[in-house]
């Protein structure tokens, strides 16, 4: 480790364990996804009472948008999938990845409409297939196509946000849907809809705690404990499955059958940003320029901050 590294992360113990009684007033602006459901899970669970500082919560349906406000300095911290985390990275926006969010790999996947014939990526040849630049559904259909040796145009890319390719596929407008939950429930419970394949042995559907780097040492104390929060929602989740599937089915508006579907299954958790995952990362930046997704090679550990892992520890 490099000695200023290491300096780094020594003071940044020390931060760390410094009191909030400075950051009562401070807010946190926070950037979330449906699929991280982050505040419910800290409302549900109760973590983020008695925390002296506010939270300015702001809900996104993708990561596209998210990854604007990360850049703008609008958001100080934000959760959006490894590939949505290395385009901003890697054009150069003042982000850094803090912690890692694990999930169940079956939670993202491509989907088929109940009628299609297709039964392997091979079969969806010259098909309508949904993507969103820099958003796993780009990277998950990439992946499959490589491991079947098949070329990026065997298939016909059409950009897509979710919510406009969840009312695509029933309609025969697309032919093929790589997306996250809930859109994977709905899906399935609603137009019959199948994962033809998920993100299991294809990419690491490694999820990223990415921060503003202005935000990080005026707030370190305050993200700090934002994250030894969330670690304990994550645990509660884990531990009341049910009962949280039922309150996030009123909270977001969803069906409870989607939302039972959904969290039953979803297995997240919060982690520090260890070796594993550095690995994870760099392999699917390599992964994004060999495919052309990503116009030049970018190293990860430059944007990697490791100074947070005491507050993500087990």
């Amino acid at each position: 480790m490099k000695l200023s590294r290491f300096l780094r992360n020594g003071l940044a113990t020390l931060l760390l364990a410094a009191p909030l009684s400075q950051a009562a007033d401070s807010v946190l602006r926070i950037g979330d996804q449906n699929y991280y459901n982050v505040r419910a899970s800290l409302e549900a669970s109760g973590a983020l009472e008695g925390a002296p500082y506010r939270v300015d919560w702001k809900h996104f349906q993708s990561a596209a948008p998210l990854a604007e406000g990360l850049d703008a300095g609008a958001l100080d911290l934000g959760f959006l999938g490894d590939s949505g985390f290395i385009f901003l990275a890697a054009k150069g926006a003042p982000v850094r990845l803090i912690g890692v969010s694990r999930q169940n790999p079956d939670t993202i996947a491509l989907l088929v409409p109940k009628d299609s014939p297709a039964r392997t990526i091979e079969d969806l040849k010259g098909k309508k297939v949904a993507y969103w630049p820099g958003a796993w559904s780009q990277q998950l259909t990439l992946r499959a196509l490589q491991k079947a040796g098949l070329p990026g145009d065997y298939v016909e890319f059409v950009k897509l946000m979710p919510i406009d390719a969840a009312a695509a596929l029933p309609r025969g407008s697309i032919d093929a849907f790589p997306v996250w939950e809930p859109y994977i429930s709905q899906q399935i419970l609603f137009s019959g809809a199948r994962p033809l394949l998920t993100a299991r042995g294809l990419m690491p559907g490694l999820s990223s705690i990415a921060a503003n780097a202005a935000s990080i040492e005026p707030k370190r104390a305050v993200i700090a404990d934002f994250l030894g929060r969330l670690k304990r929602a994550r645990a509660w989740v884990e531990a009341h499955k049910t009962e949280y599937a039922e309150l996030w089915a009123q909270k977001a508006n969803l069906d409870p059958a989607v939302s039972r579907h959904w969290i039953g299954q979803a297995n997240m958790s919060v982690a520090p940003v260890d070796a594993q995952a550095a690995r994870d990362y760099q392999e699917t930046a390599d992964f994004l320029k060999e495919t052309g997704a990503l116009p030049k090679a970018f190293k990860v550990d430059e944007v990697i901050d490791g100074s947070f892992a005491e507050a993500l520890q087990p």
